[in-house]
């Protein structure tokens, strides 16, 4: 028996569509952005774009079959995710959020929550889903067993509501498409303030409409510039108590399961923002003499530097293939290579992309190429959606702590700690 690399007909066939969904309408997006001014604006933008790929199915991968969707397991959104990060990082992020916000709903909603909320995100509307996660001081300590620090935003039980009170940054998708909310947030908070988290951490919906939720600020960033960071206020926001998702501390494992599985969509993102580079960088060095006899390209250290560029992308696919892979396998229980694959790919794609800078020169460094772009967006990926430092390498260091920690585990599809550890 060999080890397939192969993938299924059906796998095929959402790559190449997102290819050419890559090529025929996210090509477009960094035209229509680049004189936007304002973080907002540039987003809104992104809506008709959002809306056609809504329209060919995509939001409808994020949903459970049973549920009107037609879903994407981890390694089928991971390939569709490389081919469209390819030409444009910010369409797949805000696919990427709603997902993160419909993650809860879907791996411990109950059926009442799945049949309530899920189907709305099946008609092929530009629908938005968000997870409130980071708190305004950061995120990193949300499961510190201090209670006086870690996540501030509360939710204090009233006869049938909860009310919510609190503050998060970099809630993508939360502004929704016109400033007044997304769809459906999903509000990482507690639910007393002198428990820990693992008595206390909760995730609760928040629907579209619901008084209190206000956008008070937009974050921008230098890269990932139309997509949707902004600072969300709940102010005395009430929602019927069926809004939580399990029950007060569940929210431990609500959030780490949600983002083990943006772990490999990421990384193979990273994949698709290398290619881009490299595509251009091999391109300029079969083409362009720099002034000299004869391409760059048939100079030594040209082709070994393309070489180690190629090598290096072919490793974090194939590495973020095994960890959406391995996600599915463990039915969303990985969190070692999820974890790992989203650091490596991260950190490679910068040093990747810093030797097309380097190889392409200093037309890299400006707006003659593509490459100082690409540079900003994948400066973000070792920061955002779990810090490497902050976060997950202090999820993988737990592990290894972690009594009947097995290294092969994870090669071996397996988890690495066993559950009842």
């Amino acid at each position: 028996m060999t080890l397939s690399f192969e993938l299924s007909p059906e796998q095929m066939a959402v790559r190449i569509q997102a290819r050419q969904v890559a090529d025929d309408i996210l090509s477009g997006v960094a035209a229509a952005i680049s004189s936007i001014q304002r973080p907002e604006d540039r987003f809104y933008a992104l809506q008709p774009v959002y809306k056609q790929l809504a329209g060919l199915g995509f939001v409808k991968g994020l949903v459970p079959d049973e549920y009107g969707g037609a879903y994407f397991d981890n390694l089928t959104f991971a390939l569709a995710a490389e081919e469209l990060a390819r030409v444009d990082i910010n369409t797949p992020t805000a696919l990427l959020g709603t997902g993160l916000g419909l993650n809860p709903i879907i791996n411990f909603g109950t059926e009442e929550q799945k049949n309530r909320w899920l189907p709305t995100f099946c008609d092929g509307e530009p629908r938005l889903a968000a997870i409130a996660y980071t708190e305004v001081t950061g995120g990193a300590n949300y499961d510190s067993e201090d209670p006086t620090v870690g996540i501030r935003t509360f939710a204090r039980r009233e006869g049938d509501e909860w009310v919510i009170n609190g503050a998060k940054h970099y809630t993508t998708n939360a502004s929704g498409w016109d400033g007044q909310g997304a769809d459906l947030i999903s509000v990482v908070c507690r639910t007393d303030p002198a428990l820990p988290p693992s008595e206390s951490l909760a995730v609760i919906v928040v629907e579209r409409g619901t008084p209190g939720v206000e956008i008070t600020d937009m974050i921008d960033t230098i890269g990932h510039r139309a997509t949707n960071s902004p600072r969300v206020e709940f102010r005395d926001v009430r929602v019927p108590v069926d809004n939580l998702i399990g029950r007060p501390g569940d929210g431990l494992d609500i959030v780490a399961t949600a983002f083990s599985w943006t772990c490999s969509s990421i990384a193979a993102a990273c994949v698709g923002r290398m290619r881009a580079a490299f595509d251009y960088s091999l391109e300029f060095a079969k083409t362009d003499h720099r002034s000299g006899p004869v391409p760059v390209i048939d100079y030594q250290n040209v082709g070994y530097m393309l070489t180690d560029i190629k090598t290096r992308i072919e490793a974090v696919r194939y590495f973020a293939w095994k960890a959406a892979d391995h996600f599915d396998r463990t039915g969303g229980r990985d969190r070692e290579l999820a974890n790992e694959a989203k650091i490596f790919a991260s950190e490679t794609a910068v040093q990747v992309v810093y030797d097309a800078m380097r190889l392409v020169g200093v037309d890299a460094y400006t707006n003659l190429t593509p490459i100082a772009a690409i540079m900003e967006d994948v400066l973000c990926f070792p920061v955002y959606d779990g810090g490497n430092m902050g976060v997950r390498r202090r999820n993988v260091h737990n592990l290894l702590k972690a009594e009947g920690f097995d290294s092969l585990a994870a090669a071996e599809n397996r988890l690495s700690v066993p559950e009842h550890a």
